[in-house]
């Protein structure tokens, strides 16, 4: 045990333990990544039993993906990875552009021990590669969050491929938070924007529009960590190198 509380809290772990669960959608089917979980304090680890702690993310109702450490004592953890936008459409259903989808995301703690949560949602496009394609725009990837219910956007932190949620209230031991995303809808813009290129021959002038969407397929990615709520100020500022303030059990950003 204490060799894996070491493990832990080593600076390698805090930098690579970020990652929870991946989803990804393409443009006219559904397809998965694999998705995980993980969360890391080093104050947690000084603090409290290292199994008390384990967090699930919940899609549509269903519990996607979860990392949960086991009761047995030997360092093993009770993880289940699994697939963003599975649930999203019904069976051989083809994404259409401009259609508003049902896509509630929230967090429920499945640990023992109240805690507070964090979510980092990516959305980005790829080609038929997987290469990331830097020159298209993620704004057109529209998950739309609710910004209510607790849940605040830490504005300084995203990016236009990057949000960063807080929720701002413990999560008690079993609850769920409320939806930090409600719905899923790829812009229409997308089926406008195109590219011209000009070619001069025989004295002739030839025009190619080519699609700039055409063949490409979009992502979304999300990271859910968790801290304990006890010295919670200290724990977020260790686990994620962000201040905040946390008064009479709320959360806000410093």
């Amino acid at each position: 045990m204490n060799r894996f509380r070491k493990f832990l809290a080593s600076p390698k772990v805090s930098l690579a333990a970020f990652v929870l669960a991946i989803g990804l959608l393409m443009f006219s089917s559904v397809g998965g990544a694999r998705a995980a979980l993980t969360y890391y304090s080093e104050n947690y680890v000084s603090r409290v039993q290292m199994y008390d702690i384990g967090v699930t993310l919940v899609e549509n109702g269903e519990n996607i993906s979860w990392r949960d450490y086991a009761s047995a004592g030997n360092g093993s953890w009770n993880e289940t990875t699994g697939e963003l936008l599975k649930h999203m459409l019904g069976e051989e259903e083809k994404i259409k552009i401009g259609k508003k989808y049902k896509e509630e995301l929230c967090v429920r703690n499945s640990g023992t021990i109240d805690q507070y949560v964090r979510v980092s949602v990516y959305k980005y496009w790829t080609d038929a590669q997987g290469n990331k394609m830097q020159n298209l725009s993620p704004d057109l990837i529209d998950l739309n969050f609710t910004n209510a219910g607790g849940w605040i956007i830490d504005e300084a932190s995203s990016t236009a491929e990057r949000t960063v949620l807080y929720y701002n209230k413990v999560l008690k031991t079993g609850k769920t938070t409320p939806l930090f995303a409600d719905s899923l809808t790829i812009d229409n813009m997308v089926a406008t924007k195109v590219t011209q290129t000009k070619e001069e021959k025989g004295g002739y002038t030839t025009i190619t529009t080519t699609y700039d969407y055409d063949g490409v397929q979009f992502c979304v990615e999300a990271k859910v960590d968790a801290v304990q709520d006890h010295n919670a100020q200290d724990a977020i500022w260790s686990a994620w190198g962000r201040r905040v303030s946390v008064s009479n059990g709320t959360l806000s950003l410093n």
